[in-house]
């Protein structure tokens, strides 16, 4: 059967006025007469930027994909990406995410490539960049940036966003001095990588290995690995052959791959952000995906890997105890083992050639390291298009909680009065925090896991339940009642929650629920109508974002780029 026309040579084959333009103007980059013979054209998408740690070795992979590129027999291009700092970008990195999905999509589509190299890492860069390819559906393959070093601090480990938030407390309780705080700024971000704990980043790193869009060991070996060299060679070896068999995102991302991320996302004890990166992804492939799977599918494994937060090894140990393929061995037949991956092997195949070569990092079905640690999906009147939780980042005792609320009306207010010592608030009330959805802060930012009242903290107590529209950081923990839907600024029932309300939450039962009657939410909702104020955004992106995102549930996309469409382009640009 004859190959599949190369889309590159619609540009770079004719031999016409057009032909003469597009071929006249990349061969000022430096390449010869020979390289537009019909080889297939590889783009690699980098994310390359020197905000971002995570990424900031990106350009020298790059050059190690060309290597497998050229070796293979293609032609390697280039081309910036939109790099989505997390640790950087104001008022945050998730206001960004659908932007990069569109300016990946249109490049790819734009320009005259067969298949591209997605190089990226950091929490939001990986699912947009994943996004875009897969809005266009031409052959793609990742190569994640891989993890930091383990943080040493003291004459220990220390894990990148797990220990700031824990030594912040410290410090809040008079347990840590400032000065060893500060101290640990330079001791926890040792290398380039993305954070070294299970946090999102990592988190998605190995979701897209369990997706099968990257080549085995993609998701843990260290960024400053020599190992991660060698595979970003062989992934520019493989993405020339996936465009010769024409091998697509779509026929990698199916039902089974995303049903093996989220038994993935729960054995590793992956980030709740997570959840709303897959729903948005199989809502870009038009693959079914709800809420209730993450629940339901993440029963099915306990928690295999013993990482921060949930655990206290970082992604470095998890690369020396077999990583991924390591845990998909362990897995079983609960993996989904014939789902096929961009490596050309079955998820079967790859697991079977795996080993765990460290059992206090990686545990067994029979012994695992805890319970069962993916997402909890909450229902109730508080949360009538759901709510999550982690119960491995919580505390027991507070899994079934019913409390007083502390309402904070937006971000400023939490600000101006969590350390108020005459906060009326004790152990038991629950801090309730509005105004942090897509729509509402804008862009859902990771302030979920609020700080706790110093003078709560001073007498003893580490975690209380909270609830908000918000995220919360992959690599934080505690009793945190996330993406509330619809939002507060939506309308949702969090937008009439009043100091003093009484909540109850019953975790083993999923349910959520505020203790007031309909007639009085009927009151409160006509008041909060009458006091609403317009937008203060009215222009660019952040008016398009405000406008047009869905809510969480959905996966928090832009609602008119749910879908895909064609890579085909029929007009000439001269």
């Amino acid at each position: 059967m004859a190959k599949k026309p190369l889309r590159s040579q619609k540009s770079y084959g004719k031999l016409d006025r057009d032909g003469f333009i597009h071929r006249s103007w990349i061969k000022a980059t430096g390449l010869p007469d020979h390289v537009f013979d019909g080889r297939p054209i590889i783009g690699i998408a980098n994310t390359w930027s020197e905000l971002v740690t995570c990424q900031v070795h990106l350009r020298e992979l790059a050059e190690f994909v060309k290597r497998g590129v050229w070796e293979a027999g293609g032609v390697p291009i280039e081309f910036p990406a939109m790099s989505l700092p997390e640790t950087q970008m104001r008022p945050t990195a998730m206001l960004f995410r659908n932007l990069l999905a569109m300016e990946v999509e249109e490049s790819i589509r734009a320009n005259p490539i067969d298949g591209v190299v997605l190089l990226g890492g950091c929490d939001k860069t990986t699912p947009g960049l994943l996004m875009g390819a897969a809005s266009v559906d031409l052959p793609a393959i990742f190569v994640s940036s891989g993890a930091m070093l383990n943080g040493k601090f003291q004459g220990r480990d220390i894990g990148s966003g797990t220990d700031v938030w824990r030594f912040s407390e410290m410090v809040r309780a008079g347990e840590m001095t400032l000065a060893d705080f500060l101290s640990a700024e330079g001791a926890m971000s040792r290398s380039a990588g993305v954070c070294n704990t299970m946090g999102t980043a990592s988190s998605m790193a190995c979701i897209v290995e369990a997706l099968g869009m990257s080549l085995p060991n993609n998701a843990a070996l260290p960024a400053v690995d020599a190992r991660r060299k060698v595979l970003a060679h062989m992934t520019g070896r493989r993405i020339v052959e996936m465009v010769n068999d024409d091998i697509k995102p779509s026929d990698i991302l199916t039902r089974a791959a995303f049903e093996n991320a989220i038994v993935m996302h729960a054995a590793t004890g992956g980030s709740t952000n997570a959840v709303v990166h897959l729903l948005a992804m199989a809502g870009r492939v038009g693959v079914p995906l709800s809420l209730e799977d993450f629940d339901n599918i993440g029963r099915e494994s306990p928690l295999l890997v013993n990482l921060m937060p949930s655990g206290k090894y970082l992604m470095e140990d998890f690369c020396y105890a077999g990583g991924v393929p390591a845990v998909m061995n362990e897995l079983g037949s609960v993996f989904r083992r014939d789902a096929v991956t961009v490596a050309g092997l079955t998820q079967g195949q790859i697991a079977d050639a795996a080993k765990v070569w460290n059992r206090d990092v990686i545990g067994t079905m029979q012994e695992p390291i805890g319970a069962s640690s993916g997402v909890w999906v909450l229902r109730g009147n508080l949360c009538p298009q759901g709510a999550i939780l982690k119960p491995s980042a919580a505390s027991p005792e507070l899994l079934t909680h019913r409390g007083r609320a502390v309402v904070f009306e937006n971000i400023e207010d939490y600000r101006d009065r969590i350390d108020d010592p005459d906060l009326e608030v004790d152990a038991s009330s629950i801090l309730v925090l509005k105004g942090c959805g897509p729509k509402g802060y804008p862009g859902m930012p990771e302030v979920g896991n609020m700080a706790l009242p110093p003078k709560l903290l001073q007498q003893g107590v580490r975690d209380m339940v909270r609830i908000s529209d918000a995220r919360m950081s992959g690599t934080a923990y505690g009793t945190v009642i996330l993406h509330v839907a619809p939002e507060a600024e939506a309308g949702g029932p969090l937008a009439l929650v009043q100091n003093g309300d009484e909540i109850e939450f019953d975790g083993p039962n999923r349910s959520l629920h505020l203790l007031v009657d309909d007639a009085e939410l009927a009151r409160r909702r006509e008041a909060w109508e009458a006091a609403r104020e317009p937008s203060r955004f009215d222009r660019g992106w952040y008016r398009l974002y405000i406008d047009t995102v869905m809510q969480a549930d959905s996966g928090a996309d832009l609602d008119f780029l749910v879908g895909k469409s064609s890579s085909e382009v029929t007009r000439e640009s001269h």
